[in-house]
């Protein structure tokens, strides 16, 4: 069943990202189906902690890109989203090459969404489980 209200593509994602975290820390738009998207992160020096390993915050922006992402074009034209909670448990540490973030809802309301992101390494298997709630903004017509 397509979710999606506004319209939303792998390249108007891309596009509008120019310029911001998403993409200094390389954060690239993979696909938009019927109910989720995904996105891939690379695992480099820039986005690894000290020790060598995918740092966790970093993990948590592409959880909450995704996320956030998702929620807006969930929402009416005119309507916005903003975060009210994320949590992330990280699972397997990461030391090279990408990790894949893939986003679908587990509730969209009329005031709040919560969304249920899943990173999982190249060889498929889970890094990090996040849940992001979203808070719904309605459009100044609607209030």
């Amino acid at each position: 069943m397509l979710i999606w209200k506004k319209p939303v593509s792998v390249a108007s994602l891309t596009r509008r990202a120019a310029n911001t975290a998403i993409t200094h820390l390389g954060i690239e738009f993979m696909e938009v189906g019927e109910d989720f998207l995904t996105a891939r992160l690379p695992v480099t020096r820039q986005t690894c902690q000290p020790m060598g390993l995918l740092h966790g915050g970093v993990s948590v922006v592409l959880a909450e890109t995704l996320g956030s992402i998702g929620a807006a074009h969930c929402c009416s034209e005119g309507s916005s989203v903003v975060g009210l909670d994320i949590n992330a448990n990280h699972l397997r540490a990461v030391r090279e090459g990408w990790v894949t973030g893939r986003a679908m809802p587990i509730h969209i309301g009329r005031t709040t969404q919560v969304w249920k992101i899943d990173i999982s390494d190249q060889a498929g298997k889970l890094t990090c489980v996040s849940r992001l709630t979203m808070a719904v903004i309605p459009a100044v017509a609607e209030i």
